[in-house]
């Protein structure tokens, strides 16, 4: 008898790094449900097209998709509702200066190891096309070199 495959302890943003020149990153906090907290430690969120807003001097993640199964019941309204962030005030006002300089707050990955989910964040400025077609190219003549190498 096989058996079920466990939740890694993360739910990563893998365009974030590719869309996106990426600084420090900072852990915060989530406001969340019991329903969307048993959600996610079972490995049923997604980050993708998510992003992190200022509403107010708090901070605020949108678009975030957290869905229920079968035991875990979330509704369709609340799946995607905007989720406030819980970090201290001198973390926000350094987030809103970056934001206010033209970057954008990029959620990389949840963390839902030990006792408290938290989000880890970013600030970074997006990549224009050729930079990405770059990427692209670096990484593919890594790939070449590894294969050369062994």
């Amino acid at each position: 008898m096989a058996k079920k495959a466990q939740p890694s302890g993360k739910i990563t943003n893998r365009r974030a790094r590719f869309d996106y020149e990426l600084g420090d990153s900072l852990v915060v906090g989530l406001q969340l449900t019991g329903a969307e907290t048993k959600a996610l430690r079972h490995g049923f969120g997604q980050l993708r097209g998510a992003y992190v807003t200022v509403k107010d001097n708090e901070l605020w993640l949108i678009n975030a998709a957290i869905t229920g199964s079968n035991g875990i019941p979330i509704s369709e309204d609340e799946q995607n509702r905007s989720r406030k962030l819980l970090a201290k005030r001198k973390e926000i006002d350094k987030l809103i200066a970056a934001k206010d300089q033209g970057n954008t707050i990029v959620p990389l990955e949840l963390l839902t190891r030990g006792r408290y989910i938290k989000l880890r964040i970013s600030s970074g400025r997006g990549k224009k096309h050729y930079d990405k077609r770059e990427t692209l190219k670096r990484r593919q003549q890594e790939r070449d070199i590894n294969r050369q190498i062994q």
